[in-house]
């Protein structure tokens, strides 16, 4: 059996990676793709536990080194348990977040030295990448506002930081896409999410069968 395609959305807070990640396994579906929606950090029972530890409590609960090594800990029971069963067995899975994100808020933002992140991927997770990612991009002040409607005043610890922060994650993704072209595609989420979703489509044209 041919394997599965694994694809990751990216991007910065109030995006839209998890409706987008939903409509995008629906128009797979629909040309007969069997396709999986999973996220990160969690996406399995232990990750989940992990995801909790990560996400609940105050911003400095945990130094960008602890997170790294959670999220990379959290990422290689995910990618274990489930992303790679689903790629051997055909299927094609969509991962809201992935390595990147932590490159991105650890690395840059947090000044985690992108080598060391990349290691602890290259061991925990073998290294694995997504086929294609998909970084959704939009003004920080929209994203902002869908956030904050997001979260109803119980925002996490990521998107509790400041503005400078963000700003940061936002030119981490710009900049990995620029050096990795052959897997990135940016994609304008400042769009109505249909018109996202269809330009998500048509830079996956040529893996849909």
């Amino acid at each position: 059996m041919p394997r599965g395609r694994f694809l990751s959305l990216e991007g910065g807070e109030g995006a839209g990676k998890s409706t987008q990640a939903r409509a995008l396994a629906a128009a797979l579906r629909q040309r007969g793709v069997d396709a999986v929606v999973t996220r990160e950090p969690g996406g399995s029972p232990g990750a989940e536990a992990i995801r909790a530890l990560l996400l609940e409590g105050e911003p400095g609960r945990w130094s960008a080194r602890a997170e790294t090594l959670l999220f990379a800990a959290a990422r290689a029971d995910h990618v274990e348990k489930v992303i790679r069963p689903a790629l051997d067995a055909g299927r094609w899975v969509i991962c809201d977040r992935f390595v990147d994100s932590t490159r991105a808020y650890q690395g840059v933002a947090g000044g985690i030295d992108d080598a060391d992140v990349l290691a602890l991927h290259a061991f925990g997770s073998e290294g694995l990448l997504p086929d294609r990612t998909f970084l959704l991009t939009l003004p920080l002040a929209l994203g902002a506002e869908r956030a904050a409607r997001r979260d109803r005043g119980e925002s996490d610890r990521f998107a509790a930081r400041g503005s400078d922060f963000h700003a940061a994650v936002a030119t981490a993704f710009e900049r990995f896409g620029a050096a990795e072209s052959e897997r990135f595609r940016s994609i304008d989420a400042s769009q109505p999410p249909e018109a996202v979703t269809a330009a998500i489509l048509a830079e996956l044209a040529d893996l849909v069968p």
